[in-house]
């Protein structure tokens, strides 16, 4: 059985990986995240980049479903970008679950939700 904070940093685990993916920008919410953040004006965006993350249970309990959304830089080929988080994303939830005494399937899905201009602060 898997501990609380080994299912809790799923998405922590997975926003991580997907960061240090070189062309990755940034992680977006999904809409319902960022419509909540809207109607609390008076708060910070402070907005954790887990929340570009959704990690669910396989319908039949068998292991987990990850969604990454992310915002690439420009200049790069975003299939090759994607892939890179899906392999990178993976590989950091199996050793996650492992670690925690869990070995079950991951299936990671990556959207590419824009593309950021990148320019020169020069």
């Amino acid at each position: 059985m898997m501990t609380a904070t080994g299912t809790t940093a799923l998405p922590g685990v997975a926003a991580e990986a997907a960061l240090a993916v070189p062309g990755v920008a940034a992680l977006q919410p999904r809409l319902a995240r960022r419509l909540a953040a809207a109607a609390a004006p008076t708060r910070a965006d402070t907005t954790p980049p887990e929340a570009g993350v959704r990690a669910d249970r396989a319908p039949d309990g068998s292991g987990w479903h990850i969604e990454v959304r992310c915002v690439l830089t420009e200049g790069r080929r975003a299939l090759d970008i994607a892939r890179n988080v899906h392999d990178r994303v993976t590989a950091a939830l199996v050793t996650h679950l492992a670690t925690h005494g869990a070995a079950e399937p991951v299936t990671v899905a990556v959207t590419v939700t824009g593309i950021a201009a990148w320019r020169d602060a020069a």
